[in-house]
């Protein structure tokens, strides 16, 4: 008789759905931004979701660390060595909060010396600085938040996901409705509003997981005791998440390039492409979750010393997001300009029926990006997170390529430069689905 499966649909549904409501949460902050700055105007929306971009570069170092400690908790938790796991957070914790105040400072000096003479256009620097400057001091929140996040996706306990990321959303809510427009004797801030808003929800989140954690959780079972900082730990984990810190900030540089081609194009197209960029936050929340899940699961089947389910593994998590995906997708298509309306510029309506075919671009290409992000995380599951750079540095010379050819050169309308997105996925999954049946991957150790 064969052996159960480790893990079934039903699991994975039961560890994605979690993470997926959590990612939900945490997008409506970045929603909710978009939304309440629309009343504001164009400039004040655009300049702010170009910021976010480049917020989230940055801060693509501390999520690529949190990563490779989740690959390391989940691989211990696997092999039921929880007692190494709080040692592993504890180390984590300590080395983000360092590298989210070098982070402070160099986008400060990069944002004033580097960035000012590209964004020219009349009050968009000036909004886009308003929003940074304040922004900048949740490196140190988010960092922590990351963490745990790493901890709670790494031992598949992800429900307390979903209940931080609405009380983010709810702390985000109320502060951009009071801080931006100066409702019951708030000052009216506007667009710094909505950076301190986005701050404070990151501050709730910290408290929240600070206080969760030492409640409910065995701090004992899971070695938390050990206080003092240990360097050998943080190089264990550098020794993994190197090439993954490499990779998103490699992988989230270039996206940011693709927008500031895009503005030196037209500030309506730096709008237009703005909407997208929000409406693909939201379809890469179920991709995200179930990435996140294959990266999680992999993880704990390896340690669980059963390889040769991972592949099997692989196909349902893939699966399981495509189905996911099919049923967004039907949902946009249907809607397109109703959604689109509830998101874009008060002051430029006109905005609403140009965005729909860049739209439909990006959802076009939503299949393959749903399975290429299930496969590509799996083999950072694996522990192989130097392949995993590898491949994506090989993909974004394609797509950077390709983004030179169209948006720069050509100068291309914007839906057709929205294409270099199946550029980038398609290569991806081609390449990662060769890494999967050629490479020797079954025997990492982390």
């Amino acid at each position: 008789m064969a052996d159960k499966l480790l893990y079934s649909y039903r699991d994975i549904w039961k560890v994605s759905i979690p993470i997926m409501l959590g990612l939900l949460a945490q997008t409506i902050v970045q929603l909710t931004d978009t939304y309440f700055l629309g009343h504001v105007g164009k400039v004040a929306q655009s300049a702010v979701g170009l910021a976010g971009v480049y917020y989230i570069v940055c801060f693509t170092i501390c999520f690529g660390f949190s990563i490779g400690a989740q690959i390391m908790i989940s691989r211990r938790n696997g092999e039921g060595n929880h007692h190494k796991i709080g040692t592993i957070v504890i180390q984590g914790l300590a080395f983000l909060l360092l590298i989210a105040l070098v982070l402070f400072i160099v986008s400060r000096l990069v944002t004033t010396n580097l960035l000012a003479g590209y964004l020219s256009s009349e009050g968009f620097y000036e909004a886009f600085d308003d929003y940074l400057s304040w922004r900048v001091f949740g490196f140190f929140f988010a960092s922590m938040n990351v963490m745990f996040r790493a901890f709670y996706v790494g031992i598949a306990r992800t429900p307390v996901l979903t209940l931080n990321a609405v009380i983010m959303g709810l702390v985000n809510c109320f502060f951009d409705y009071v801080l931006i427009f100066g409702h019951w004797g708030f000052p009216a801030l506007g667009v710094p509003g909505a950076a301190i808003a986005s701050v404070l929800s990151e501050i709730a989140s910290v408290l929240f997981f600070f206080i969760y954690t030492f409640v409910t959780v065995d701090l004992k079972k899971y070695g938390f005791a050990r206080m003092r900082f240990q360097f050998a730990i943080v190089k264990s984990i550098l020794k993994i998440s190197t090439f993954t810190m490499i990779q998103y900030l490699i992988s989230m540089s270039t996206w940011f390039i693709f927008f500031i081609a895009v503005y030196q194009q037209s500030p309506d197209a730096l709008a237009i492409t703005n909407i997208v960029r929000n409406f693909y936050m939201v379809f890469f929340i179920p991709m995200n979750a179930f990435a996140t899940t294959a990266n999680t699961l992999v993880g704990n089947t390896m340690g669980a010393g059963r390889t040769h389910e991972v592949v099997p593994l692989i196909k349902r998590i893939g699966l399981s997001s495509l189905s996911m995906i099919a049923v967004i997708m039907a949902t946009t298509i249907i809607g397109s300009e109703f959604w689109i309306s509830l998101i874009a510029p008060l002051d430029d309506v006109a905005l609403i029926p140009q965005t729909v075919a860049p739209l439909m671009v990006v959802v076009a290409i939503l299949p393959v990006c749903s399975i290429s992000t299930v496969v590509f995380n799996a083999i950072s599951g694996t522990g192989n997170t130097k392949a995993a750079l590898k491949l994506e540095i090989a993909t974004l010379v394609l797509y950077v390529l390709y983004m030179y050819w169209i948006v720069i050169y050509k100068q291309a309308p914007l839906t057709i430069c929205w294409t270099v997105e199946a550029v980038y996925w398609g290569g991806l999954l081609t390449s990662s689905l060769l890494y999967l049946r050629y490479a020797k991957w079954q025997q990492k150790r982390v």
